[in-house]
């Protein structure tokens, strides 16, 4: 068969263009917006991507179009594609009637960590030698793609809350009848369709219905908004994990380290395993409890799966290092709301605790252009000793005063040129700096990597 992914370098909606292809199938795919790392996975594997919606763009000898969520009514593709009676269908209803149907499915579901934890989860399976199948909204360190197949019976997929596509507006999650569900955590988001909190616990309520009473839940027991979750109703067995040492629960971390890059974990009380590995921060930690604990729902021993950790690589823009150079280190990061931003920069804090810590922040989501997130935002950049943003002029909220309130510690810049020039006059040796944003920042990481390079 041959397929059209409209939207296809989302990161969702890429790793269904690659299961596709792995399946035997021809495809090709458009998108309004192509860069890396998704446009480079994409090319490597044979896939021919265009850039804009255009009716023409869609082969006449196409079967079905697959439609990602970002595309709407009125746009002229997708009008072509109603008024020709083609075969349409959302990305996730294609993943579960062509991938999950038979497939013990792990879902990793939350406002925050879902890519690492998805990637944790899976490298974790994979170590103990179960072949897993997974589709992870990123590029994943320890696989050479996003998404495969996989020969074995477990299947992990990134669970997002976001809804469907233009004709279906439940949550993407509700498609996928997991059997193991990891609720990392849950904070109000995506405000572009949600109007409040209550609302998205409502989805996470309905994902919980989906999973049958021989499953597992595995709950962050330090986020209090689940347990309000899980009151409106569970029917499945659920093994709560946590650092904070005054929660009972199944599955308990110990940070051994400040930064995170070691810990152990323990299983209901049971001898403390420790853990050295790359990363970073608290939350990864909390990450790391999570994958294990859903692993071993999956069959794999505890120790297995802390031995896992060791060679775990994270994901692609998930706090990569992108250059260490002259007492300068630069890294690369996907946070996008409030709590990722500080979680992130407290990581690098304890990491680096005499290094100025400098945070560059693209409001991009559609919650922090709405500004759902704008006073949240000053508290959030706290942890840095100099902060950047970028001001675009589509942006409905005040950035200068956003940024006003750290104190002098902070400018809002009109464009990407502008802010790569100012930040790479300011670094010196000794500095730590890290690019947060969900999309390509128009290459601002790259940029700033190259400057210095020349210096």
């Amino acid at each position: 068969m041959k397929l059209h992914v409209m939207g296809i370098c989302g990161t969702f909606m890429g790793g269904i263009a690659a299961l596709a292809r792995e399946a035997g199938h021809e495809v090709e795919g458009t998108d309004q917006n192509v860069y890396p790392p998704m446009s480079d996975q994409l090319n490597s594997i044979g896939i021919r991507l265009r850039v804009g919606y255009q009716p023409q763009f869609i082969s006449d000898e196409c079967q079905q179009v697959v439609i990602g969520n970002a595309l709407s009514r009125g746009n002229p593709a997708i009008e072509a594609v109603l008024n020709s009676g083609r075969d349409y269908v959302s990305g996730p209803q294609w993943l579960r009637d062509n991938v999950l149907v038979g497939r013990q499915v792990l879902a990793v579901a939350g406002t925050h960590g879902k890519t690492t934890t998805s990637s944790l989860l899976a490298w974790i399976l994979e170590h103990a030698g179960k072949a897993p199948g997974f589709l992870i909204g990123g590029v994943p360190g320890n696989f050479p793609v996003s998404a495969r197949t996989g020969d074995g019976e477990c299947f992990v997929v990134e669970a997002d809350e976001y809804d469907t596509a233009f004709f279906d507006k439940r949550s993407k999650f509700v498609h996928y009848r997991p059997r193991v569900v990891v609720l990392n955590n849950l904070e109000y988001d995506h405000a572009d369709i949600f109007p409040d909190l209550t609302s998205i616990k409502q989805q996470f309520h309905h994902l919980i219905r989906c999973v049958p009473g021989n499953g597992r839940l595995i709950v962050n027991a330090e986020d209090f908004e689940l347990d309000d979750v899980l009151s409106y109703g569970s029917w499945t067995p659920i093994e709560r994990f946590a650092i904070d040492d005054s929660l009972q629960v199944e599955w308990g971390g110990r940070l051994l380290d400040p930064s995170g890059s070691r810990f152990a974990v323990r299983y209901q009380g049971l001898a403390e395993i420790e853990v050295s590995w790359s990363l970073l921060g608290r939350h990864n930690v909390m990450n790391a409890l999570a994958a294990i604990a859903a692993a071993h729902a999956a069959g794999v021993t505890v120790h297995a799966a802390a031995d896992a950790l060791a060679g775990f690589k994270p994901p692609k823009r998930r706090l990569e290092r992108l250059l260490d150079r002259n007492g300068i280190r630069v890294y690369d990061d996907f946070a996008h709301h409030p709590t990722a931003i500080r979680t992130t920069l407290e990581g690098l804090r304890a990491s680096h605790p005499k290094a100025r810590l400098i945070a560059v922040l693209e409001p991009r989501s559609n919650s922090m252009r709405l500004g759902a997130h704008a006073a949240a935002l000053p508290e959030s950049l706290a942890p840095a000793d100099l902060s950047f943003m970028l001001r675009r002029p589509e942006l409905p909220w005040n950035a200068e005063a956003c940024i006003s309130k750290l104190g002098g510690k902070g400018k809002a810049l009109p464009d990407v040129d502008t802010l790569v020039r100012e930040l790479h006059g300011e670094l010196r040796s000794g500095d730590v700096v890290v690019l947060m944003s969900n999309g390509s920042f128009d290459g601002a990481s790259r940029r700033l990597v190259e400057l210095l390079t020349k210096s």
